[in-house]
C-alpha cells in the first residue's frame, strides 16, 4: 500500500511551519542564542500558579462546561469591557479554547468552505495559510510594506475583494512585523469592511502589547461588531504558552456554530488553568504592566541596536519582535540567518517563513533577556563586517 496516497491532498499542501523548521535547524548546532521563536522568557504569575495548585487539590479536575467556566467567561468579558469597551455576553458570546490557536481554527473551519476567498496578510502568521488549505478555502494575499508600516491599508484591501471573497483575517499587533494599526487606521477599514458583508478574525493575541498607543479592538466599532470574531488568549500578555488557553468573542450566532465543532473535538479547555487564569484577570494587572514595560526597554535597545549596525529596522509598536530588511546584502533571508547561525551562533527567523513578501527581511524576538539580545547583537555587527 502507497500509505502516503491515503493522506488528504489538502493535508499534503500545508508546509510545516517554517519558524519551527529553522528553530530545529538551528538546535542541531551548539551554543546557539536562539531570536527564533515568540515565546516570553518570564515565568507565569505566582498567583496564577497558586490558584492552579489550590484547584488540582480541591478537586476541580473535571470536565467544565463546553463554553467554559461560566465564571471565567464573565471575567473574559467584563476585561474586554474595562480594557476596549467592547461589551460581550457571557453566556452566549464567549467560548473558551485550547489557546488562542484553536480559535483561529475554528474560525475558519467555521465559516470557509471550499472555493470561499480569504484574505491574509503578507507577510503574515503561518498558521492562519494552513488553516485555510485545510477548509479547502482559496487564499488571496494582501500585500503589506514597509514603507506604510505593514499596515492595511482600505483602498489595497478593497482592490482584492471580489465575489467570492468571505473572510479577512487580521493579527494587530502584528506577528512577525510588529506593526499596530491605532483607532483612526482602523476606522478607515470599517466601511470597507461593512460594505462588502466580509466576516473578519481579528487575531488580537498581542493587545495587551502595545507600546505607545491605546489599543483598539476592531470589534470597538458598532457598525461592524457583529462581523468580527475577536480571537485573544493567554499565552502572550500572562506568559502562559504551555498552559494553552485562549477564548473567541463574537456573536451567538457565530458563535453557536462554532460550539459545535469544540464540544465535539474538544469538550472543555483544561479546567484547572481555567480557574488559574480566572485568578490571573482578577489579580495580575501589574505583572502583565510590568512584563509589557521590559518588553519596551528590549524593543528600544534592539532596535537603535539593529539601526546603528545598518539593519534598517522601523520601530514597532506592539507584540515583540523587529522585522529588519537585509535587502543590502543580496542574500534570501534564508541564506542570511543559515549563515549567521553557522557562523555567529545567532538565530532569528527568515522573513521568508511569513510569506513571499517576508523575503528580504529577518523575524528577531526580543522576548528574551536583554543580556542575550546584547550578547546577540556584537555577534551579529561582527557578521556584518563582511558587507561593509
Amino acid at each position: 500500500m502507497n500509505l502516503e496516497s491515503k493522506v488528504s491532498d489538502r493535508i499534503k499542501s500545508i508546509k510545516p511551519s517554517g519558524i519551527r523548521k529553522f528553530s530545529d535547524y538551528a538546535k542541531t548546532f551548539d551554543h546557539v542564542i536562539s531570536l527564533g521563536v515568540g515565546e516570553p522568557d518570564f515565568t507565569t504569575p505566582p498567583k496564577i500558579c497558586e490558584a492552579a495548585i489550590k484547584a488540582i487539590q480541591e478537586g476541580k479536575t473535571h470536565y467544565t462546561a463546553n463554553r467554559g467556566l461560566l465564571e471565567l467567561r464573565e471575567e473574559i468579558c467584563q476585561y474586554y469591557n474595562r480594557k476596549y469597551h467592547v461589551s460581550y455576553d457571557a453566556a452566549t458570546e464567549c467560548l473558551v479554547t485550547v489557546g488562542s490557536s484553536e480559535g483561529i481554527d475554528l474560525a475558519i473551519r467555521t465559516f470557509v468552505d471550499p472555493g470561499d476567498e480569504v484574505i491574509l496578510t503578507n507577510p503574515g502568521y503561518v498558521a492562519y495559510e494552513s488553516a485555510v488549505k485545510a477548509a479547502g478555502g482559496q487564499m488571496v494575499k494582501l500585500p503589506l510594506n514597509e514603507e506604510h508600516e505593514f499596515k492595511i491599508e482600505a483602498d489595497v484591501l478593497e482592490s482584492l475583494i471580489t465575489p467570492k471573497t468571505k473572510v479577512l483575517i487580521m493579527n494587530y499587533p502584528n506577528n512577525p512585523t510588529g506593526a499596530f494599526m491605532n483607532k483612526e487606521e482602523l476606522a478607515a477599514l470599517v466601511p470597507v469592511i461593512q460594505k462588502h458583508d466580509l466576516i473578519v478574525i481579528s487575531d488580537e493575541i498581542y493587545s495587551e502589547l502595545s507600546y505607545d498607543e491605546e489599543y483598539t479592538s476592531l470589534a470597538s466599532f458598532d457598525e461592524i461588531r457583529d462581523q468580527v470574531i475577536t480571537i485573544n488568549g493567554f499565552s502572550k500578555s500572562f506568559a502562559m504558552t504551555g498552559w494553552r488557553l485562549g477564548y473567541v468573542l463574537t456573536n451567538p450566532v457565530f458563535l453557536s456554530e462554532m460550539v459545535k465543532i469544540h464540544q465535539l473535538g474538544i469538550i472543555c479547555a483544561n479546567s484547572f488553568a481555567q480557574y488559574a487564569v480566572l485568578e490571573g484577570l482578577k489579580s495580575c494587572d501589574q505583572d502583565v504592566a510590568k512584563m509589557r514595560e521590559e518588553y519596551k526597554q528590549r524593543r528600544d535597545y534592539l532596535v537603535k541596536a539593529l539601526n546603528d549596525m545598518g539593519l534598517q529596522t522601523f520601530m514597532p509598536k506592539g507584540a515583540f519582535y523587529t522585522f529588519s530588511n537585509i535587502k543590502f546584502t543580496h542574500m534570501t533571508s534564508e541564506e542570511f540567518c543559515v549563515a549567521l547561525v553557522k557562523e555567529q551562533r545567532v538565530a532569528p527567523t527568515p522573513g521568508s517563513a511569513f510569506g513571499e513578501a517576508g523575503e528580504g527581511y529577518i523575524r528577531i524576538s526580543y522576548a528574551y533577556s536583554l543580556a542575550q539580545l546584547q550578547e546577540a547583537m556584537g555577534k551579529l555587527r561582527q557578521f556584518l563586517k563582511r558587507f561593509q
